[in-house]
């Protein structure tokens, strides 16, 4: 087959329904020039599945940027119309699935699988020119006018499975929160026996009380940041020092520590274990860091005095507590939660936080309320 001027990728050749598919190494700085992103050349059908979350786009580049000896890239995934031709390096049966790869220069590409890693690519590439040289692995599919690329799309993420915030991290050995929040859940005694390292959401019957990403988000509103943000060594000693105070002074905990509550009754009868109120507490434990520095210990140790059960309704109820009964968590909850811990330690109010409390006891909140984080 003549060509002409054609792209020429070193290739493994498959097979999988019957049909070939070719698996090759792509250098980096190819990847945005072959799979250009222009919404109009997509059929409209297709459209909606590929329009790209640009917020993912610069914490993709920087995980590339920032890690230049250890990144690492699952292959892309992409479908071709046009002219594709593949040489075996030999004729024999060993050596006849490896060769070169030829597509002819005005083929058109569609990526099925992995926009954003090609978007992160190019930005990551205007950073630094050098990463061009290394490769990523494209796995690539022959569609004719690309008719089968929305069912591509569907049939490659039917069976994929997201891992639970909890996994991602304890698998996670960069980032600095991660790290401090796996520190934190291994050597304090009640959260070493408690804590749900594989699961987000507890079932009544669990025998753990709180869950990895618990610890990891209310550290996250301790510090006032955001995931991914770095931390320094003093904030590593203050979260710490932070846990074990806390683990101290609520009373519950150490009742089941003990062996005198059992994780299923905790769950039942008190708030403390629940995420709403770890996470209210990151937002107490922020304002206390901030304006109580001298005393903030000794305020968190006051929170033994607070009855955390559920039936104490005048302080729960429409906050860590639905109309039903039901514990909730969401970001208007959570900050309900914290106001009234807030006034339960004598903690003054921000000048947000009483504009929502007011609202809430004349029973006119509005959502719109919410958008702050306290100080």
């Amino acid at each position: 087959m003549d060509f002409g001027f054609s792209y020429n990728f070193p290739a493994l050749r498959g097979v999988q329904a019957g049909k070939e598919y070719y698996i090759a190494m792509c250098p980096l700085r190819v990847i945005p020039r072959i799979f250009l992103f222009n919404e109009d050349e997509i059929p409209p059908e297709h459209r909606a599945q590929r329009i790209l979350n640009k917020v993912r786009i610069p914490e993709i580049t920087n995980y590339i940027v920032n890690n230049p000896n250890d990144y690492v890239f699952s292959s892309l995934t992409a479908s071709i119309d046009g002219d594709v031709e593949f040489s075996p390096i030999s004729k024999e049966v060993t050596f006849s699935d490896m060769g070169t790869l030829t597509i002819a220069l005005d083929a058109r590409f569609l990526i099925n699988d992995g926009q954003h890693r090609r978007a992160a690519i190019e930005e990551a590439l205007k950073i630094n020119p050098d990463l061009g040289s290394e490769t990523i692995s494209v796995v690539f599919f022959l569609d004719k006018d690309l008719k089968n690329s929305q069912q591509t799309f569907s049939d490659l993420n039917r069976h994929a499975v997201n891992t639970t915030s909890s996994i991602g991290i304890l698998y996670d050995h960069r980032d600095k929160v991660a790290i401090i929040t796996k520190t934190i859940a291994d050597s304090i005694p009640f959260l070493k026996r408690y804590t749900d390292k594989e699961k987000v959401s507890l079932s009544k019957n669990s025998p753990k009380i709180l869950a990895l990403n618990h610890i990891f988000n209310t550290n996250l509103r301790l510090l006032g940041i955001s995931k991914g943000d770095s931390i320094s060594d003093e904030d590593e000693d203050f979260l710490l020092d932070f846990w074990k105070i806390l683990t101290s002074a609520i009373p519950e905990w150490n009742q089941v520590l003990r062996k005198e509550l059992t994780p299923k009754d905790l769950r039942i009868n008190y708030i403390v274990g629940h995420g709403v109120f770890l996470e209210a507490i990151g937002v107490v434990g922020h304002y206390l860091r901030n304006f109580r520095f001298e005393e903030w210990q000794d305020y968190v140790k006051n929170l033994e005095r607070v009855d955390w059960s559920r039936s104490n309704a005048s302080c729960w109820e429409g906050r860590a507590i639905s109309k039903n009964g039901r514990v909730q968590k969401n970001s208007h909850t959570i900050k309900l939660t914290a106001i009234q811990v807030k006034k339960l330690l004598d903690l003054p109010l921000t000048e947000q936080e009483s504009i929502i409390e007011e609202d809430f006891m004349k029973g006119t909140l509005k959502n719109d309320r919410y958008n702050y984080e306290p100080n």
